[in-house]
């Protein structure tokens, strides 16, 4: 208890929020001493603070958590090996330019050891503040559209611009709007790689893949190759295909939308597109995308399945969304949010396509999605 007070009564130097609308928030300093800009997007969930952070999806982003403390059982050691099995993880880093909380806790009781949210933060570079307001911050980010900010701590030096190749494009005193530049070559794997044996093989086009997708395929008894973004993909050999979520604007994805619509909708195999990639399938079979004024973020997405009459709650990550009147003939609707009645899914009438702008595979949760894995290795 005593070790408890100590941590969350600490003195931490000031840092700054500055942020596109003008609004400027003082706050404390936590993880790294660096200045970096992002666009300001929040998540309303308990847990799975670390899932977040290594998101790919998140890259080019300040994240704001709203719930009131975070960092209070610590971060999950990375295992050696299989990286892709060490749960906690998403990827083998952090991805987000910074954090915004109300408070931090920076102990560590994992089961599974670890390092403290704040040493695991400046051991990376990443920068946050705590001691805002963030449920205010959250409201705020819902009411201007294409909010972006800047995490200033007092003596701070500019961000690395060698992290991510996205940086490149940008001056240390900017707003980043990450969706302005193709974001795979930031967040894709350099090359091929065999990561799990099994009966079927699946390809996943690695736009910023999840770990946990390879993760459910495996235990499904599938064989995973992973594929760099800009893949050959008429030289591979597979049972089916996933393409994975990831960061950005779908329409600034260099080729990518018309090497899937040549290489790999041409082939009739079964293929399962998650968040941005069913944005980028979509896109391939004709349809069109938008800007939400609202993204969609969090655990708590309510969804429903317009064939089966069910609802579930999913995870979701995405600032953008498939128009609905640009579905082509062949597709139908598979799912809708019921919160704005934007399109969720869609499957091909005939052909073993399918996709959603959620997460069957969300870690950490809910799980109600997670039988379309299930659908998806079925058709293999």
């Amino acid at each position: 208890m005593e070790r408890a007070k100590k941590i969350l009564n600490e003195k931490y130097k000031k840092a700054y929020l500055k942020l596109s609308n003008g609004v400027k928030l003082e706050g404390n300093a936590i993880g790294a001493d660096v200045s970096v800009s992002g666009e300001m997007v929040f998540n309303t969930g308990m847990l799975g603070y670390s899932e977040a952070m290594t998101d790919p999806s998140y890259l080019g982003q300040i994240l704001v958590f709203s719930f009131c403390l975070i960092g209070n059982y610590g971060i999950p050691a990375l295992k050696d090996g299989n990286l892709f099995m060490s749960k906690g993880h998403e990827s083998s880093s952090i991805k987000t330019q910074g954090i915004i909380v109300s408070d931090i806790y920076d102990g560590c009781y994992h089961h599974d050891g670890g390092s403290s949210l704040e040493d695991w933060m400046k051991k990376q570079d990443v920068p946050g503040i705590s001691g805002i307001d963030t449920r205010y911050l959250v409201q705020m980010i819902r009411e201007n559209r294409n909010l972006s900010g800047r995490i200033i701590p007092e003596g701070a030096k500019p961000q690395d611009k060698n992290k991510f190749e996205f940086l490149k494009n940008f001056k240390n005193n900017e707003y980043i709007d990450p969706a302005k530049y193709n974001l795979m070559p930031s967040v894709s794997t350099k090359e091929r790689a065999i990561l799990w044996k099994g009966l079927k093989k699946v390809a996943v086009i690695d736009c910023g893949a999840k770990w946990n997708i390879m993760r459910m395929l495996a235990e499904r008894d599938c064989e995973v190759e992973l594929l760099p973004w800009d893949s050959d993909f008429s030289e591979v050999k597979c049972d089916g295909w996933v393409i994975s979520n990831g960061p950005g604007d779908p329409k600034n994805t260099g080729d990518l939308v018309e090497r899937i619509k040549k290489d790999v909708l041409s082939l009739d195999k079964p293929i399962l597109g998650i968040c941005l990639g069913h944005q980028l399938l979509s896109l391939a079979s004709g349809a069109k995308t938008k800007r939400l004024n609202h993204g969609h973020r969090s655990h708590n997405q309510p969804v429903f399945s317009l064939p089966e009459k069910k609802a579930y709650m999913s995870s979701q990550n995405h600032r953008y969304a498939v128009e609905k009147s640009s579905i082509q003939p062949g597709w139908e609707l598979w799912f809708e949010n019921a919160n704005d009645n934007s399109v969720e899914g869609l499957r091909h009438k005939t052909k073993p396509f399918m996709s959603v702008q959620f997460h069957p595979e969300a870690s950490s949760g809910p799980n109600d999605t997670s039988w379309i894995m299930d659908e998806f290795v079925n058709l293999l």
